[in-house]
């Protein structure tokens, strides 16, 4: 039987992931909100348990709101006591948690009006819940955790492959390390990870992807910035740029820094680390100062070189462009129930204006490598194909054959990136 003690935790835990999910109902992002929910105030566990139940519900919100649906005569308008019977309906689908515990909590932490709701809500679910949930399937959206629109733009866009990147999106993500050169080997590190009784495996040249994910600060080799937190299809970028020694490079959207450092890591260049957000540079100096590397790091749009270009071009070009992050969703999975179509768009966008704005400050036989997490065309192939239509001076050059057309759909190994690599001629 459960102490009072953690009877009282797991009432908090209900709660404040009601509250973290509120805000996403809202609009927020789910960072945003897990930070306004303070939760460092709370015991490791019930931080885990918050951060559990909101990144489960996201995850599965389809499956999820489309047997609520079926439950509630009307929708609720308390978007509070929507969010704790979201939580506990993931909790009693997809958790091992006691049923009666799980009903329990989230009729205590419910609102003394709705409590009746909560637990005749919960309740007819135990006793329908088949039913419920082969009803639910019924839906695009409850049968598979995507909104309608998005789905339907993978149909068009890989008919072949939708319903594999549906899939792969509702996985967890892998935990990737990548292997600074120059402090490590990857058989060093493996043999440090096996010390420790972390099971790994090579998933690339400097990739190593553990078995199972660990905190950072239990990676033997983190703090000494032997290696970084870094998916296995983010970590092209040092070798597609070509780097050579004493180039000047240009990482256009640099924050937070994981692919600055891997340039850093790789060649003995000259990096402009730039981001039009002054606070996250902040970012882009601890991961510097970790793996004991220095750039010049400046705050700029970079769709507006010419407040902070000193018109000296640069060799290589970064353009890890703002983008839709649909390539990521399993690692922010609030991203598709926030993102709209118009948002592709607007993306697509700023995209242009970007690429446009930075191609004038490549070095003749210079090389832009163009990056988003998206696997929306628009983003990608589409954006490339309308550059290169209004730019005579760019080629596109080819890619290695594991990338194929530049397109890396997400699977169980890594997340969702597209490449493209042009050159100024």
């Amino acid at each position: 039987m459960a102490s009072e003690q953690d009877k009282t935790s797991q009432n908090i835990s209900a709660a404040l992931a009601a509250d973290v999910l509120s805000g996403v109902l809202f609009g927020q992002k789910l960072t945003q909100s897990l930070e306004a929910a303070n939760l460092d105030r709370q015991s490791h566990s019930t931080q885990g348990a918050v951060r559990d139940i909101a990144y489960g519900v996201l995850r599965y919100r389809g499956e999820l709101e489309a047997i609520l649906g079926q439950l509630l005569q009307k929708p609720l308008e308390d978007t509070g006591t929507h969010a704790l019977l979201l939580a506990a309906l993931y909790q009693l689908t997809h958790t091992r948690a006691a049923p009666y515990a799980v009903v329990n909590n989230a009729v205590e932490a419910a609102p003394r009006k709705f409590r009746n709701l909560v637990n005749a809500v919960l309740r007819n679910f135990q006793r329908k819940q088949a039913a419920l949930l082969s009803a639910a399937t019924q839906t695009v959206e409850g049968r598979t955790n995507h909104p309608a629109w998005w789905v339907e733009k993978l149909q068009l866009a890989y008919p072949g492959d939708w319903e594999r990147i549906l899939e792969a999106s509702q996985l967890h993500p892998p935990m990737t390390l990548r292997v600074n050169c120059r402090k490590a080997s990857v058989e060093q590190i493996m043999a440090d990870l096996s010390s420790v009784d972390i099971d790994s495996r090579q998933t690339g040249p400097w990739a190593i992807t553990l078995d199972k994910p660990v905190p950072v600060g239990k990676v033997p080799g983190f703090a000494e910035g032997k290696v970084s937190v870094q998916d296995a299809g983010a970590q092209w970028t040092a070798s597609l740029l070509d780097l050579k020694s004493g180039q000047r490079v240009l990482d256009a959207c640099a924050a937070p820094g994981g692919k600055t450092g891997h340039i850093l890591e790789a060649a003995d260049v000259e990096v402009t680390a730039l981001d039009v957000d002054e606070s996250r540079l902040g970012r882009v100096q601890q991961n510097l100062d970790r793996l004991g590397l220095s750039a010049q790091l400046k705050t700029g749009d970079a769709a507006h070189p010419s407040s902070w270009w000193n018109g000296q071009p640069f060799d290589r070009i970064l353009a890890d462009v703002p983008c839709s992050a649909s390539g990521v969703e399993r690692r922010n999975p609030d991203i598709k129930w926030l993102r709209r179509p118009e948002d592709i768009r607007k993306f697509a966008r700023q995209q242009s204006v970007i690429l446009d704005a930075l191609w004038p400050l490549l070095a003749p036989g210079g090389k832009l490598l163009y990056i988003t997490c998206s696997v929306f065309p628009e983003e990608n192939a589409q954006q490339i194909q309308a550059f290169l239509s209004h730019h005579a001076d760019a080629t596109r050059l080819a890619l290695p054959d594991e990338l194929g057309d530049g397109q890396l759909l997400p699977d169980e190994t890594r997340d969702g990136f597209f490449y493209a690599l042009l050159q100024r001629v």
